[in-house]
């Protein structure tokens, strides 16, 4: 690739030509501030101008985020001009953004905040506006907008158009009255939203958020009536501890143990259980349809906002899809149904709470289709952002926790299970029990490569016995999927089962993980998830996992069968789209 020479700042620099000079800085160490531009986006909209910089030979001061690199520029972002640029542009978004940051979801953890500190403001001249009252859209279970706060960098909307290709919000009006949120102001509920929160993680102010739970849990857990159970997905001890102050990809499930049962949980089970046992069901329901001539290729079903995106832009191809509850869902079912037999417990006593990684399992939670057990299967689902405010409310010393053990009898789980966070670990998991339930045998190796890491579609060929070579695909972001059901819907899929994850990287960067996305966190969480698999579990596929063998003998009989099918699987709604999209993303 050709390079482009140019200083910055008296250094020479040398840079791939397409270069912006935000980038370009950055190379050399050179901090430029900015709030629009976002390395998980391709197009960045250059809307906030807060980097600006001055380029010799040009009139106006220039946004160095969408501003391209020439040969020989020269390039200065410290000068008088620039510097009083900025300031004046970031006391200008704080004229008309609340100052509620005390009390604010984002406090500490706000961008807005950083650019303040990094220009030297001190104070702001201007009045809020009295138009911009508060208001907030709560209409969804998943994620809270309050356009109060927005102050109109466009990463929600590029993240939602390029990267899931949902377009649900948009920007309507111009100039100072320019407003960012669905077409015609439609609450979320009532838009094709998936849910996933991709848009809270890319935010970076308080203008979007998760539904906060935490209340009604902390109600829970100091009402002495009720017996209030917990579930955690794969994902949160890989992410956990990043949030209270540990290093990125840090291993916590011992930890995450003991601060759940510190902050009063009777019970703790793990959701890697139910995926366990979701693999036995999907598994076997793929090897249904193989033999029997079922709708092919089948398609994962564990992520909720895939579900939902799928409900929405492709009902006509919902019978591709597993009829398996996510793991969260089985485990709530199994919590009201065998673990209350077990335990001697009314059902209507127990509060089901799960930890995800997701925004999106809020809304699942609530689904009319989920209450298999005669109740809400899965009471309240915080994430693991919200986990770590109640840990840090408690008072809780996390670093220092000795390491604790999860209850019986859903606590137990392979390494299979726990790499259901990482995107292509569901297919890993099916591969490995699939084959060995064919053959008889293991795989040579349980390390199935080809469907690991962060290419944006995977695709994999597995000699399995007598079925021959079973060709699958892996995708994950949900533009990534939508270029795999078109294939299908063109009659151009060849495969025999395909996994689908919601967001990039998989649940690792769920939309209720720590905020911050990159992938290099993505590839450093996944990499905890692969060595407690790989050297920490005793048992690395599903159908080996002991307490996955009993729960059939003693209550659900086998795959498929009568009790599993009522309990463990679900059948999805044809939701429909009149709003636009378009076919532009791709995964970084």
């Amino acid at each position: 690739m050709a390079t482009v020479n140019l200083t910055i700042d008296n250094i020479k620099v040398s840079v791939p030509e397409g270069s912006t000079i935000l980038e370009a800085a950055k190379s050399v160490g050179i901090t430029i501030p900015t709030l629009c531009a976002w390395p998980e986006i391709h197009h960045t909209p250059g809307a906030c101008r807060v980097c600006v910089t001055e380029v010799e030979g040009q009139r106006n001061l220039v946004a160095s985020c969408v501003f391209p690199v020439a040969e020989g520029m020269i390039v200065k972002t410290t000068t008088e001009r620039v510097r009083h640029a900025r300031k004046l542009n970031v006391e200008l978004l704080l004229a008309n953004h609340p100052t509620d940051c005390n009390v604010c979801i984002r406090n500490g953890s706000c961008e807005l905040q950083e650019v303040a500190e990094s220009v030297g403001l001190r104070s702001v001249r201007f009045a809020y506006p009295e138009y911009k009252a508060k208001k907030l859209d709560q209409s969804s279970p998943s994620i809270v907008r309050d356009s109060s706060k927005c102050i109109k960098c466009y990463r929600c909307v590029t993240v939602c158009e390029e990267i899931q290709t949902a377009c649900v919000l948009q920007p309507s009006f111009r100039g100072d009255k320019v407003f960012i949120g669905p077409p015609f102001d439609l609450p979320l509920i009532e838009t094709n939203c998936t849910m996933c929160g991709q848009c809270v993680l890319a935010c970076p102010v308080g203008a979007l958020y998760e539904k906060d739970d935490t209340e009604a849990v902390w109600a829970a857990l100091h009402d002495p009536k009720k017996h209030v159970v917990v579930q955690e997905a794969p994902a949160i001890r890989a992410a956990l501890g990043e949030d209270l102050g540990m290093p990125v990809g840090s291993l916590v499930t011992g930890k995450m143990l003991t601060a759940l049962r510190r902050l009063g949980f009777d019970k703790v089970f793990d959701t890697n259980f139910t995926a366990d046992l979701t693999i036995m069901e999907e598994g076997s329901e793929l090897l249904q349809r193989v033999k029997e001539g079922g709708k092919l290729p089948m398609i994962t079903s564990c992520s909720p906002g895939w579900i939902k995106f799928c409900e929405h832009f492709y009902p006509d191809l919902l019978d591709h899809l597993s009829t398996c509850k996510s793991p969260q869902q089985m485990m709530g079912a199994l919590i009201k149904s065998y673990y209350a037999e077990q335990a001697g417990i009314d059902p209507k006593d127990i509060v089901s709470v799960s930890i995800m990684p997701c925004t999106a399992k809020k809304f699942e939670c609530q689904r009319d289709e989920m209450n298999d057990s005669g109740y809400q299967d899965v009471d309240y689902v915080l994430t693991t952002r919200e986990l770590a405010r109640m840990i840090r409310q408690a008072g809780i010393d996390f670093a220092n926790l000795p390491d604790g053990d999860y209850d019986n009898p859903l606590g137990e789980y392979t390494g299979a299970g726990t790499i259901f966070g990482a995107t292509g670990g569901v297919m890993e998991a099916a591969l490995r029990t699939v084959y060995a339930i064919v053959t008889g045998t293991n795989l040579e190796s349980l390390d199935i490569t080809p469907v690991r890491g962060l290419e944006g579609v995977k695709e994999a060929a597995v000699e399995v016995g007598p079925l021959g070579k079973v060709k699958v695909a892996v995708a994950h972001g949900l533009g990534n999927a939508r270029k795999l059901m078109d294939k299908i819907r063109e009659g151009k899929a060849d495969y025999a089962f395909i996994e689908v994850m919601c967001c990039p990287g998989g649940c690792v960067s769920g939309g209720g993980q720590p905020i911050a996305p990159s992938n290099e966190k993505r590839i450093t969480r996944a990499a905890a998830l692969y060595k407690d698999d790989g050297a920490v579990q005793k048992f690395r596929q599903s159908h080996e996992n002991p307490s996955v063998k009993r729960i059939y003998e003693i209550f659900l009989e086998k795959p498929l069968g009568h009790k599993s099918h009522k309990l463990l699987h679900t059948k999805y709604t044809k939701r429909g789209t009149d709003m636009p999209h378009k076919k532009v993303a791709t995964s970084k």
